[in-house]
């Protein structure tokens, strides 16, 4: 059943209405690549979310983890993500084969400011760069390359509003389902639930890097 709303806003006018025009300061703060301020940030970065598009049309946000500075800013407009061994579903690959639109959301532990960043993104294996990107001696397969279109630092709010980097405001997480409780319910899989847990923690102890 579809659910009923007072007002769908439809219209660009109709939203202007309701939300006042950004600030010039907001307004002119993106740029076309990656400066000193960014670099700064992305050093200092050990996760990202990657949003990408399929060809069914269905965005998907993938996160990606490693020590700080693990994304390699390569020149101005290119970066180089690595992609570590995963579930093998590579959605953000199989996306980017079919629509190359990337974008990027970094944040730092205990940082308010966040960058976003968007771009063109493909595929490549590059020996040299495979190495740079090696740790415990375990190479990437491939890498995520991003030609980089804006960049902009965003605003704490968000983040301040949720607490996020505060220990004492964080959420009772007894409730909250586990990966392999998910992984049983919605995959109808066969084996229980310790059983999918006891393949998970087997998986992270001899594969994550």
């Amino acid at each position: 059943m579809a659910q009923r709303f007072g007002e769908t806003i439809v219209t660009r006018e109709r939203l202007r209405q309701i939300y006042r025009q950004p600030s010039h300061r907001v307004a002119n703060k993106a740029i076309d690549r990656i400066d000193h301020i960014c670099r700064a940030f992305i050093a200092a970065c050990p996760f990202v979310v990657v949003a990408t598009r399929g060809a069914d049309g269905k965005l998907d946000l993938s996160p990606k983890g490693d020590p700080p500075g693990f994304i390699a800013v390569l020149n101005d407009k290119t970066l180089a993500i690595p992609e570590r061994l995963g579930n093998n579903r590579l959605d953000t690959f199989e996306n980017v084969l079919v629509h190359p639109e990337v974008g990027l959301f970094l944040l730092i532990p205990g940082n308010g400011d966040t960058l976003r960043i968007s771009g063109k993104g493909q595929i490549v294996q590059d020996p040299e760069l495979q190495e740079q990107a090696s740790i415990n001696n375990k190479a990437p397969s491939a890498l995520l390359v991003v030609t980089v279109e804006e960049a902009f630092m965003h605003c704490a709010k968000a983040v301040k509003r949720s607490r996020i980097w505060v220990p004492e405001f964080w959420p009772d997480r007894s409730a909250v389902p586990t990966l392999a409780e998910a992984m049983v319910v919605h995959g109808d899989l066969e084996e229980t639930v310790p059983e999918m847990q006891a393949i998970i923690e087997k998986d992270s102890a001899e594969r994550l890097y």
